[in-house]
């Protein structure tokens, strides 16, 4: 099995994780914020074979009750060997400790497209249902004007 071959560790560089990116072909950015945004991140689990980054989880929190799973993503060479079912269990436990008892958290996340029925083996519904409306998102760009 491959996992068995690797490591999990909880660091990515910006350059990796925008290879990664580049790879599966999402939004490009500059480094700086790749950068920002990783440090400012609560939680980021990394499968390894030898050195080589070959699957991520990227998740963000508030503290409260508003948990977003920002970034699974698997090279597409390693997909379908459970990497991303592992990446999804390490962040559910993750999250599950998080929280004292008696406390919520809304865990949102946006599925690539086709990815939705990976997600539902972890319990999340798709939208819009009859309690949720559509999922939204806009990429905005800095004005170059000072």
């Amino acid at each position: 099995m491959l996992i068995d071959e690797c490591r999990i560790d909880n660091t990515i560089t910006p350059e990796e994780y925008m290879e990664f990116r580049k790879i599966v072909g999402w939004a490009l950015f500059p480094l700086e914020q790749a950068q920002q945004g990783l440090a400012n991140s609560a939680y980021i689990c990394c499968i390894r074979k030898g050195d080589e980054a070959i699957a991520l989880g990227r998740v963000i929190w508030d503290h409260g009750y508003v948990v977003y799973i920002a970034d699974v993503i698997v090279l597409p060479e390693y997909q379908g060997q459970g990497l991303g079912r592992v990446i999804m269990e390490l962040i559910m436990k993750q999250i599950g400790e998080w929280l004292k008892p008696g406390y919520k958290a809304m865990v949102s996340l946006s599925s690539a497209k086709g990815k939705e029925p990976f997600y539902r083996k972890f319990g999340f519904q798709s939208r819009p249902d009859e309690n949720f409306g559509c999922g939204m998102c806009q990429w905005m760009e800095g004005s170059t004007d000072i």
